[in-house]
């Protein structure tokens, strides 16, 4: 369940209207494979979210152990959460932003850079092209599946 403690982002997809419409018309099998296939690269895009935040340092690498794939007919990843982190017990949600955006005054955090982000954005946006086509390749195969049987 997703509260204000947690980020929750969902993937933007060129073209998700008119595959979920598509979709609408077709068997509830269909978006309930359409729910794995998503899952599945959820759990691919959260792995690298992970990885990236280890490699970015102390702070991230305690956030990045709540990374998360959630189960949506689009690719979801969530983070933060109220679990205590570190060795001030601070929820992860208090060191989620701090870590992605930096920090002007806390010197635990890297700079604040402005618009940009370290790791955790960083990591989607880098592999927004791939996630892209591996999504709208699997509801094709479904489409084409699930249209044919009929």
């Amino acid at each position: 369940m997703a509260t204000s403690s947690t980020l929750t982002v969902r993937i933007h997809i060129d073209g998700v209207r008119e595959v979920l419409a598509a979709l609408r018309a077709l068997p509830k099998d269909a978006n309930v494979e359409l729910r794995k296939a998503a899952l599945d690269l959820s759990k691919t895009i959260a792995a690298e979210a992970r990885q990236a935040g280890i490699n970015e340092g102390r702070q991230a690498s305690l956030v990045a152990t709540t990374v998360r794939a959630a189960r949506d007919r689009l690719p979801v990843v969530v983070a933060g959460g109220n679990r205590k982190l570190g060795s001030n017990r601070a929820p992860a949600y208090k060191l989620l932003f701090g870590s992605e955006f930096g920090a002007t005054r806390l010197k635990q955090y890297k700079p604040h850079v402005g618009r940009g982000s370290y790791w955790f954005f960083q990591s989607i946006d880098d592999n927004r092209v791939q996630i892209q086509k591996r999504w709208l390749d699997a509801a094709d195969e479904i489409i084409r599946k699930y249209s044919a049987g009929a």
